[in-house]
């Protein structure tokens, strides 16, 4: 498994699995100076953790970051940053009664089909448990992008088919406030109500829900991303679909500019109160030839249906004989996993920006 790195200067190399002793993450490429404490990579944590609301799985990890190197007297000192969260509440049991079963949605027919192996324990490193390393990372990431005031805000727009209006992106602090306060994510108070009744509806039904997650980035600055390979919105995209669950991503208008015309999607040139150069639209959603232009980053991901659900479904066995795989008794999973992945996004998000700010300082004289 040769792909547990990500970033160029600002890279990370993640390793784990979902019922394994513990989730960690080696941060290289952080410069020296910033301050940085263990309270603050937990305090990002915590809005990761399952187990805080009917609408997640109640697995209960308390997911308490230990920093093991990297830091002296509460600052970075440029060596590695090595980051332990350890694994208390794993309950493999539920997973021995179904181990030599193919799981419809997982991933282990096709890591059986390339490693000849897998940790059927929770789904082992295929399990979204491995992204609370990203979202320590994370952490470290925004501190570093706070430092030069750029600021991300992800929310909940759209669940099982109920989406909010589009939100002021007047204020990162507002519209950051209004998503904390919902147990969905979702800056929107009447669209959270609706949701969280769909949600209650598939679980009722021992179904599930997919979703679509909304980021908006500010105060960014002009220049970053790198042609060709590395543009900003090729390596968001690349972040994003690495995420567990993840089916799509757009960026600005997405895949409606496919049914506008250039003269509705082209953002006209302007000078702004200032006398600096802007546009008066935003539909390329912050990029212009994979570099930031400076206006808001915008862009969405999507996130299919949660896999494990509790009706039974048609599959076969390691031996190939046709099976009806059902959940054990007192299993746990979300009914809805873009809920959680918010957080997640949020952090993806700020480890492709710390890159591309670095990256940046080599541009040019």
């Amino acid at each position: 498994m040769a792909s547990n790195f990500f970033g160029q200067i600002f890279r990370i190399t993640t390793f784990g699995e979902s019922h394994g002793k513990a989730i960690g993450v080696v941060i290289d490429g952080c410069p020296a100076g910033l301050s940085l404490s263990q309270e603050e990579i937990t305090a990002e944590l915590f809005f990761r953790t399952p187990g805080k609301s009917p609408y997640t799985s109640p697995r209960k990890e308390p997911d308490k970051a230990e920093i093991l190197s990297g830091i002296f007297q509460g600052k970075t000192t440029g060596a590695p940053i090595a980051i332990l969260i350890w694994n208390q509440d794993a309950d493999s049991s539920k997973y021995e009664p179904v181990k030599d079963l193919l799981r419809p949605g997982h991933a282990n027919y096709t890591y059986i089909q390339k490693y000849g192996i897998f940790d059927y324990r929770g789904g082992g490193r295929a399990s979204a448990r491995e992204t609370v390393a990203r979202v320590a990372a994370g952490a470290v990431a925004k501190k570093l992008l706070a430092h030069f005031g750029i600021e991300i805000c992800s929310f909940a727009s759209e669940i099982g088919g109920i989406a909010i209006k589009e939100p002021d992106f007047g204020t990162i602090a507002e519209l950051r406030e209004k998503t904390q306060e919902s147990p969905l994510f979702c800056p929107c108070t009447e669209t959270t109500e609706k949701m969280i009744a769909e949600i209650e509806k598939a679980k009722r039904e021992g179904d599930s829900l997919g979703g679509i997650l909304q980021t908006v980035v500010s105060n960014i600055q002009q220049g970053l991303g790198d042609p060709v390979y590395s543009k900003l919105e090729a390596n968001l995209a690349s972040a994003m679909l690495s995420l567990p669950a993840t089916k799509g991503f757009e960026i600005g208008s997405g895949f409606a500019a496919a049914r506008m015309k250039g003269s509705q999607h082209n953002d006209p040139f302007d000078l702004d109160e200032k006398g600096q150069i802007t546009t008066t639209t935003n539909f390329a959603g912050g990029t212009l030839g994979g570099i930031s232009t400076g206006l808001p980053l915008i862009f969405r991901v999507a996130f299919k249906p949660t896999s494990s659900i509790q009706k039974p479904q048609k599959t076969v066995n390691l031996e190939g004989e046709k099976k009806s795989f059902e959940l054990p008794v007192g299993s746990r999973h979300d009914p809805c996993v873009a809920i959680r992945a918010v957080p997640i996004i949020e952090a993806m998000t700020a480890l492709v920006l710390a890159d591309a700010l670095l990256l940046n300082r080599c541009a040019k004289l």
